[in-house]
């Protein structure tokens, strides 16, 4: 394998996987540990990833950049599992529920599967699996059809045009960052598109977003934090940064972090 064959490569697995060890890819590409970290350097004097002690990170620069599902659920979790049960508490029997792709809406899933009489909307085929391995007679579950993103959400046209056909009682938008202006983003124009096609079929807002999420800004907008009706966040969220967020959306609901974070499905 060329060089740049195997550069190619490393970029595809760290923007997959979130980081990567000198180890791992060594082994993964049959090399030695010193040819691997010659590639890193010649990666990140390219600006296409971040050197770090023991291997290589994504960049976080990059707006347009868009990690994994797989990268992203490892993330956060402690706080992204309070959130969803701090979120389950707003979701009523016999609601239309939205749930945009996301890993938080995804733990999300797993909260909902005790709701009675539940009809769900969602774009994610992560959460469409969690769903339907819990079959019952009282949950619905629609999945929306569209081209298939890095993030697992169905997006484009043909999800757009479903979305509008239908109510949602209440959305949560899963969000890859948060910022006071533009708002709410995500690296990835088809998926914002399709975000503020769920917003606007819901009549009401509920965002769900860890602290990580404050200060990124996405390639996209999806909307402004004064369509937000419910912002849910967790405590390591910046005490300055409640206060900004609080200005604009209607209520803020801070999540505990004392509890048990369940094993993926």
């Amino acid at each position: 394998m060329l060089p740049a064959q195997r550069q190619k490569l490393i970029v595809g697995e760290v923007r997959k996987r979130g980081g990567v060890r000198v180890g791992e890819l060594a082994a993964l590409f049959d090399v030695s540990e010193m040819t691997v970290r010659r590639d890193l350097e010649a990666l990140n004097a390219a600006g296409l990833l971040e050197k770090v002690h023991g291997g290589a990170t994504v960049n976080g620069e990059l707006s347009a950049y868009e990690p994994g599902f797989e990268a992203k659920a490892n993330r956060q979790t402690v706080e992204k599992e309070a959130i969803a049960k701090e979120a389950r508490g707003l979701v009523r029997p016999g609601q239309v529920v939205g749930l945009s792709a996301g890993t938080t809406t995804w733990r999300l899933a797993r909260h909902l599967l005790d709701v009675p009489d539940l009809t769900v909307v969602t774009n994610s085929t992560q959460v469409a699996q969690v769903l339907y391995r819990e079959p019952r007679h009282d949950l619905t579950v629609v999945l929306i059809g569209g081209i298939r993103t890095p993030s697992h959400a169905l997006v484009g046209p043909l999800a757009v045009d479903a979305i509008r056909n239908l109510h949602l009682d209440i959305l949560f938008l899963g969000v890859h960052g948060v910022t006071i202006d533009p708002g709410l983003t995500t690296p990835n124009l088809l998926e914002a598109e399709t975000d503020r096609a769920l917003v606007a079929a819901a009549a009401s807002l509920v965002v769900v977003a860890d602290h990580a999420k404050w200060g990124v800004r996405g390639f996209c907008r999806i909307v402004g934090l004064d369509e937000v009706d419910i912002f849910i966040t967790d405590r390591a969220f910046p005490t300055a940064a409640q206060a900004e967020v609080s200005a604009h959306v209607k209520e803020i609901l801070i999540a505990p972090h004392s509890v048990q974070v369940s094993s993926a499905p």
